[in-house]
């Protein structure tokens, strides 16, 4: 049975050093779907801060832009929204965010063959299933990967038939296909693949043979306008761009770079292709504290800091050659010479076992339920001690708009995905749940993986989704019971 990582692990303890935290010096690399239907974030940079757009033969940055883009600092220490914790043990690796003292997010990789979003295979077709416009295809995997009609590409010209193709028409047994996992495997399900490849880098996402080109909506327009004109010079034939929201601020001479290893990193890809034999491992995603602060780090974070030495190493290293300006908030945390491990210190232990509870209480007195089951999250919201000033309306009001603002970060911070339904306590009048949803979609909006919220239905539920790509914060730190299966009860065997 796999080991799961318990909360709160810590590394043996290395020799004692002198200072509490080691710096590295100065000197030393998505989700294809990131500009799509996404709200704005409300803390952005001003287009005033944006640098001009360069010549488009430039190569590096001057002292000057990099000192610039070093962000805020007071009294000689980097200032910033965020902060970012890494611990590693023997079989795992944990990430957590913080909002200030406050935890948002928190990710788990685990060191087996289940963490592999993102990764290229050349995995051969091992049954179609017309009825179900699936494919289910062998990746080396334990369990077979699917493949669904519509993440199938083909040319047209290769499809005799007029009209829509069929899926039996474009793929047979054991052929043999270049896909692309857009999902974990979860429990009895095996991972989801794609053959709609995108390849991400700090600044651009490759969509190789495609001819999509687009750039991140949570840019300030003006910056969308000079970044689409640097594009216009650069962008490769046959393949498709979409910029990232990192890009913001980003020179030509680093869009041109990124996009020439992005390019070379395809080539490298097809090259095995061609030499491989189905099934193979063409392309793996770096460590997932590499794609963290790939997708994350900016320098609106105070720092990350990690309490591995070789894990320290290899992401300052990646950091200085792909942002040099922020490798100084990169830290090596020495558990040696310190009292507590990583996550005591900051809080965030216990944070983690509160976000492990079904029941998470709200500051006036309220609550709310948070039950999962195989189809759908239910989230039940409750006034509990909250009793109110003036008028049951108001007292239901407010104590919904808490629910609201507490449960996407639930969301966020337990990664619950798939279908959700919030029991929203009753309000009589229109303009306050006109109100409740206007708040709820903009807290929402905070969260960078993609959701879709409906209005209040006739019985009283707010219906949403929220993409789900693996498993959840509790499957992740957690095991069934092997007495009762997962189930929470007993049966009293007596009684048969």
């Amino acid at each position: 049975m796999r080991h799961k990582p318990r909360i709160g692990d810590t590394l043996p303890a290395p020799e004692p050093r002198s200072s509490r935290f080691s710096r590295g010096s100065s000197s030393g690399q998505a989700d294809g779907e990131e500009y799509k239907g996404r709200r704005r974030r409300r803390a952005r940079r001003s287009p005033a801060d944006l640098p001009d757009a360069p010549a488009l033969d430039e190569t590096a940055l001057d002292d000057e832009a990099v000192e610039q883009r070093r962000g805020r600092e007071r009294h000689g220490r980097p200032v910033g929204r965020y902060l970012m914790c890494v611990h590693a043990s023997a079989t795992s690796t944990q990430i957590a965010v913080l909002e200030g003292r406050m935890l948002i997010e928190h990710y788990v990789a685990h060191d087996d063959d289940t963490q592999i979003h993102g990764n290229l295979y050349l995995a051969k077709v091992q049954n179609v299933l017309p009825g179900m416009e699936a494919a289910f295809l062998d990746i080396g995997a334990a369990k077979n990967a699917v493949l669904y009609r519509s993440d199938v590409q083909y040319d047209v010209e290769d499809i005799e038939e007029s009209g829509p193709p069929r899926i039996e028409q474009i793929l047979r047994p054991r052929q043999a296909v270049v896909c692309q996992v857009t999902k974990n495997p979860i429990g009895h399900k095996g991972a989801r693949l794609t053959q709609e490849i995108s390849i991400p880098g700090r600044f651009l996402v490759l969509v190789p043979g495609s001819s999509t080109y687009g750039i991140s909506k949570r840019l300030f327009d003006d910056e969308r306008k000079r970044l689409r004109a640097i594009l216009d010079q650069m962008k490769p034939h046959g393949h498709g761009i979409i910029v990232r929201t990192a890009a913001a601020g980003a020179t030509a001479g680093e869009l041109q770079r990124d996009l020439g290893h992005l390019l070379r990193q395809w080539e490298r890809i097809g090259e095995r292709s061609r030499t491989s034999t189905a099934p193979a491992l063409l392309h793996r995603e770096p460590n997932v504290a590499v794609r963290v602060i790939r997708e994350e780090f900016n320098p609106s974070y105070r720092g990350v800091v990690i309490d591995d030495r070789d894990l320290f190493e290899e992401v300052h290293g990646y950091v200085a050659s792909i942002a040099p300006e922020l490798s100084d908030r990169v830290e090596y945390y020495d558990t040696g010479s310190e009292p507590l491990p990583l996550f005591e210190r900051h809080h965030v232990h216990e944070q983690l076992h509160k976000a492990l509870d079904r029941k998470v209480w709200l500051p006036s007195g309220g609550s709310l339920v948070i039950e999962r089951t195989e189809a759908l999250t239910v989230i039940d919201v409750n006034t509990g001690r909250n009793v109110g000033r003036s008028s049951l309306e108001e007292t239901v009001w407010r104590n919904n708009l808490e629910a609201a603002e507490e449960i996407a970060h639930q969301l966020r911070l337990r990664d619950i995905g798939g279908i959700i339904v919030v029991d929203f306590v009753d309000m009589e009048q229109k303009r306050n749940r006109d109100d409740l949803m206007r708040v709820f979609r903009d807290a929402l909006a905070r969260d960078k993986t993609r959701t879709q919220v409906f209005e209040v239905s006739e019985l009283g539920l707010v219906q949403m989704t929220r993409k789900r790509i693996g498993e959840g914060l509790l499957e992740s730190l957690s095991t069934p019971c092997p007495t009762c299966d997962g189930r929470g009860i007993l049966i009293d065997e007596t009684l048969e």
